[in-house]
């Protein structure tokens, strides 16, 4: 299995994060890709995932959009630079919080995107409550030959139609596919099916049922896995070897490592 968004650098990990780690991979969690969400934070998943032989992916989180400096630009191009980086992102629109003014939040998402299409690497997108702002923006600056993963698909089979088939966006699924009143997003899965999903965790934030409640971590990706081939009707072993196939299309890796 492939975790493709997680946030090991995250203080909830400091005490354990070595043991947490190596939990996942005795799970059978053979990639994990952690992510930033503002700069100095991009530059702590790049240095974890360093040290402890992941991927990562750097950018400005739609919360911390308020915060991006005016050489974002030049910032992110040289964490895009350093070995292991695999995407940009997390970035996208948030206007479920707002904790970053509207029009800010559009301004770091148009300047990111446009990075990554001039670099060519994918995009990991956030986005709540801002679907339809979003998708405008994305008609706007999107390219064909752009790969990228809505994370934490939380969103209408309708609007999981609109990702895939317009944008070519793989959808990120997680813990919240086992919470009891997420049937959209069992539906959502259901219609687009596995071709279109990637697993994640999100760690430590939305742990799944039976870990719901607790600090997620890279290890629960399999229960995820697990209800994801029951909704699907599917043997487990044939979604863990689509999503990770999905997974090595997207972010361009070209084998997953299990050391």
């Amino acid at each position: 299995m492939i975790d493709t968004h997680c946030h090991l650098q995250d203080r909830a990990f400091e005490e354990d994060r070595a043991e947490v780690i190596e939990r996942a991979r005795e799970a059978g969690v053979a990639a994990m890709i952690t992510v930033g969400v503002d700069l100095a934070d991009s530059r702590a998943a790049v240095e974890t995932a360093r040290h402890y032989g992941l991927s990562a992916a750097v950018g400005v989180h739609p919360h911390e959009a308020a915060s991006a400096p005016h050489e974002l630009a030049d910032e992110l191009t040289k964490l895009l630079h350093e070995d292991g980086v695999v995407a940009l992102g997390e970035i996208g629109l948030d206007y479920y919080y707002d904790r970053s003014p509207r029009d800010v939040q559009i301004s770091v998402l148009r300047e990111q995107l446009r990075i990554a299409r001039d670099r060519s690497i994918p995009v990991i997108f956030h986005q709540r409550d801002a679907f339809d702002e979003f998708t405008r923006i994305l008609r706007e600056e999107w390219r064909p030959a752009m790969r990228g993963v809505v994370h934490c698909f939380t969103g209408t089979p309708a609007q999981a139609r609109v990702y895939c088939d317009e944008f070519g966006l793989f959808l990120g699924i997680g813990g919240v596919l086992t919470f009891p009143k997420a049937e959209s997003v069992r539906d959502a899965v259901r219609d687009v099916g596995v071709g279109a999903l990637v697993l994640e965790t999100d760690c430590p934030y939305l742990a799944p049922v039976p870990k719901r409640g607790k600090r997620n971590e890279p290890a629960y990706v399999a229960h995820t896995a697990a209800k994801l081939a029951g909704l699907l009707a599917l043997p487990i072993d044939e979604v863990v070897s689509a999503t990770d196939a999905n997974a090595l299309t997207l972010f361009g890796m070209k084998k997953v490592s299990d050391t």
